[in-house]
């Protein structure tokens, strides 16, 4: 992997992050595909919108097919029939929301799978191992992300396991197509994540994630960790804002120095009928809807657009008919990479702060923000 910065506006830069399996302009937003897919649509749908590097989380596909079984099928990118990057969140998160029974130390997480409730033990070693099965350009190390609120001895601990636990993974031999991500803890406070951050510099990761945020704590104060975090990391890595994409938090993050984001929003809104645009949302399950036979956009160019009307998506959608969900993802993803194209175009040509609020205008920063996708 390689990462060249090509441009610096303020704290705003473009970049070109270059894999085994293509370059990626950055800002980038990297839909999600926690299992192998991004829900209710096919790889060459999501090629189509414009998106060229998707995530993976390997918490999942290790409990279900299992990494040696994609491994053995030509890797991830041959097992989804995806031609683009591909980056694997190491699970962390996922282990200690959604299994059972969770226990963790310094050598690792046990739990109980919330498939099967089958005993599991991982460890930091384990997931680097399991993601060079799994063959991903990017891997992120395995780390503790503490709740919300946490106490500061709550937030501490987690934060220097995290330390602990990269180190551990960084002594996994990894192949030169892949590159491991280091992740910053410390939740709320500042003291905390320099410190993590500090740690994990000196060992020289390719890349760095800005995590434990978007968890619950203040829009402001989410604001205000994020700039802070990302203005200690390597100006010459990769920063990776993780688990975050409201429109809003796109732009900013973008002027705050972030390059990837990544988040289930448009997809879990295109599955509850709701469609974004860039005169502000739609919810196709609205009466009004009805005899509207104009495409949810004018002037987007994707497939849902190109083809079909608002009054037809409604028609799919309150009949639950699935492809309306495909049509609406496909839509979705294609507004956040037109976004992306102009948060891009924003950095270049000095407009950036213009687009926030024009964002912030149709978007207002107290909607909810999506919950992960397990």
């Amino acid at each position: 992997m390689e990462f060249i910065v090509e441009f610096v506006r303020g704290e705003a830069r473009l970049g070109r992050l270059r894999t085994a399996h293509g370059e990626i302009a950055t800002p980038v937003f990297m839909p999600v595909g926690t299992q192998a897919t991004v829900k209710s649509v096919l790889p060459r749908d999501v090629w189509d919108t414009g998106s060229r590097i998707v995530l993976s989380n390997a918490y999942h596909l290790y409990l279900r097919p299992g990494t040696e079984a994609v491994r053995d099928a030509g890797g991830l990118h041959a097992f989804m029939g995806w031609p683009g990057a591909i980056l694997t969140d190491s699970g962390g998160f996922q282990i200690m929301s959604l299994a059972k029974l969770v226990s963790v130390d310094d050598g690792g997480a046990s739990f109980r799978s919330h498939i099967d409730g089958s005993e599991i033990r991982f460890t930091p070693e384990d997931a680097v191992r399991a993601q060079v099965d799994l063959g991903s350009d990017i891997m992120m190390c395995l780390d503790e992300c503490a709740p919300y609120p946490a106490t500061r001895a709550e937030a501490k601990e987690a934060a220097e396991r995290t330390v602990l636990w990269a180190k551990k993974a960084a002594s996994v031999r990894v192949p030169k197509t892949q590159a491991l991500f280091a992740i910053v803890q410390g939740s709320v406070f500042k003291d905390l994540r320099e410190k993590c951050a500090e740690q994990l510099i000196s060992l020289d990761f390719p890349g760095y994630a800005i995590g434990g945020l978007s968890v619950g704590e203040p829009k402001e104060e989410f604001f205000d960790l994020v700039g802070f975090t990302a203005s200690m990391l390597p100006r010459d890595k990769p920063r990776y804002l993780m688990g975050v994409g409201h429109p809003v938090d796109l732009v900013k993050g973008a002027m705050l120095g972030v390059d990837m984001f990544d988040c289930v929003l448009p997809t879990r809104n295109a599955r509850h009928g709701r469609a974004f645009t860039f005169f502000g949302p739609m919810n196709l399950k609205n009466s009004k809807y009805a005899r509207d036979f104009s495409p949810l956009e004018e002037g987007c160019d994707c497939l849902a657009c190109r083809g079909f009307s608002r009054a037809y998506i409604r028609h799919l959608m309150v009949s639950r008919e699935s492809l309306a969900w495909t049509l609406l993802t496909v839509h979705n993803l294609r507004f956040f990479q037109r976004l992306m194209e102009r948060v891009r175009r924003g950095i270049s040509d000095g407009t950036l702060a213009d687009l926030l609020a024009e964002v912030e205008r149709l978007y207002p920063v107290g909607e909810a923000r999506a919950e992960s996708e397990g």
